[in-house]
């Protein structure tokens, strides 16, 4: 089984903002595939499925985003898988809107979520998507800016890329970290071409 585990914030007072990049990228994957979250029996809510005969496992934490950790513990435990097989995916203010990176291990980058997940998993190997929300705020201004949802003019420049990562969803459930970063290496480029050309309106 593959887990795909998505950073954010539970509640409705955090649907839809920056911070919960991670929940908006799964609920998408979740409409393409007619998927429902539920309640697990752990601090998360969690959909499965199969593809290309490949068991899967959505996870939205129901703790916050700084206890992330919690919820990725009690899966592992629960399903008894490995660490390189849970795909973790959560913003990242020091890429600009709508851009994309990937990679198989590594630190926190100062991200609170990635910190947590490191410290309950015991460990940093675990692959994970970064994505993009820009940093158009003033200094000091940081907190207020993930905690606010998408503008009509950002939402316009992220939607080609949600689609980009739902298939690198279904790539990496069907052969793992190798498959997904083929693709990402293959088709990367076409997508970056296309939020240059619809980045005009983004000041980050």
């Amino acid at each position: 089984m593959r887990v795909i585990l998505g950073i954010g914030n539970p509640g409705k007072r955090y649907l839809d903002t920056r911070h919960n990049i991670g929940f908006i990228l799964l609920d998408y994957f979740v409409n393409v595939y007619n998927l429902k979250f539920v309640p697990s029996k752990g601090e998360y809510y969690q959909t499965e499925g199969v593809l290309d005969n490949q068991r899967f496992l959505l996870v939205k934490p129901t703790t916050f985003m700084n206890l992330s950790g919690v919820a990725a513990a009690d899966v592992l435990n629960e399903y008894q898988i490995n660490v390189e097989d849970i795909l973790v995916i959560g913003d990242d203010i020091n890429l600009p809107l709508g851009q994309i990176r990937v990679r198989q291990s590594g630190g926190d980058g100062g991200h609170n979520g990635i910190k947590s997940l490191i410290y309950h998993l015991n460990s940093n190997q675990f692959p994970r998507i970064r994505y993009g929300i820009g940093r158009n705020f003033e200094d000091g201004k940081m907190a207020d800016y993930v905690l606010t949802q998408f503008t009509s003019e950002e939402v316009e420049i992220i939607t080609p890329s949600l689609k980009f990562c739902s298939d690198l969803f279904s790539e990496f459930i069907k052969g793992g970290y190798k498959q997904l970063l083929d693709f990402y290496s293959k088709n990367i480029k076409s997508l970056q071409n296309n939020n240059s050309n619809n980045t005009k309106t983004d000041g980050s």
